[in-house]
């Protein structure tokens, strides 16, 4: 498995600090999601017309990739949805200039389940996964909101049907919301499972409180064994959700940390 960070975790720092940072921990991608004060990943200053070859190239060069554009897109609120279909349309095509295989969409952004309309969600889900077959890219679906409940998620990819989908695993959100271990999880999404999400938690006085890698009680490492032992060897992403509550720790520690702390579980199984 290859171990990378995402952008959220380190909303003050620019680019380069965001880089060099990713090399010297040997991280083998950077996840975009927000860069300094600009959310739209079109419009942040690496993937700006001017800038977009050099910045691939150096990632290249480097042996690091950006394995994934993250995307803000609701598809299953009516009144965003439009909007939000143009948001996902751009980072595909985005992630097509830049060969990133992966962009996650969403039902809706509130990590706890609140009110969406799935079959809203399969009309759009349904058409960017066509849309994003043409040009190499398969847009993710978070196991986020509604869909932590990985049971309905599964019976929704299959309504889709698209041999162009999948799923982003967020080992957290089922887990915590759902109460699903992670071999229930596994069970119900397989080998539609493309891409982790890894933060860790603990529930105090009903209240999520985010921690440091080791620090909650999420099953992280019998996530990872779950999947090791399924063959999965993609990307497991460290998302520190920094850029929403400014109290959680400095990105130079806990991104450090991170990387440490996997390398160890990682080492275990």
């Amino acid at each position: 498995m290859k171990l990378a960070f995402s952008t959220l975790g380190c909303p003050g720092w620019s680019w380069d600090e965001i880089y060099a940072t990713a090399k010297d921990l040997g991280m083998a991608g950077i996840e975009i999601r927000g860069i300094e004060n600009e959310m739209f990943a079109p419009k942040t200053k690496p993937f700006r017309k001017e800038n977009i070859a050099q910045t691939v190239e150096k990632l290249r060069h480097s042996g690091m990739e950006i394995p994934m554009l993250t995307t803000g897109a609701e598809l299953g609120l009516a009144e965003s949805q439009k909007e939000a279909v143009k948001e996902a349309e751009a980072y595909i095509n985005l992630a097509c200039e830049i060969s990133c295989p992966f962009v996650r969409v969403l039902i809706t952004k509130n990590p706890q389940p609140e009110p969406a309309d799935s079959s809203l969600f399969i009309d759009a889900y349904k058409y960017l996964c066509d849309y994003a077959k043409e040009k190499n890219v398969t847009p993710l679906v978070e196991t986020n909101g509604i869909f932590a409940n990985t049971k309905e998620l599964a019976e929704i990819l299959y309504r889709v049907g698209s041999p162009n989908s999948g799923v982003l695993w967020d080992i957290h959100h089922p887990y915590r919301f759902f109460g699903e271990s992670p071999a229930q999880t596994y069970q119900n999404l397989g080998n539609k499972i493309k891409y982790i999400h890894v933060k860790d938690s603990a529930s105090v006085d009903g209240k999520v409180q985010y921690r440091m890698m080791g620090y909650g009680d999420v099953p992280i490492f019998d996530s990872l064994r779950i999947l090791k032992e399924n063959g999965y060897t993609g990307f497991v992403s460290f998302e520190w959700l920094k850029r929403w509550n400014k109290e959680l720790q400095e990105p130079g520690i806990v991104f450090s940390h991170f990387a440490s702390y996997m390398r160890y579980l990682l080492n275990q199984i």
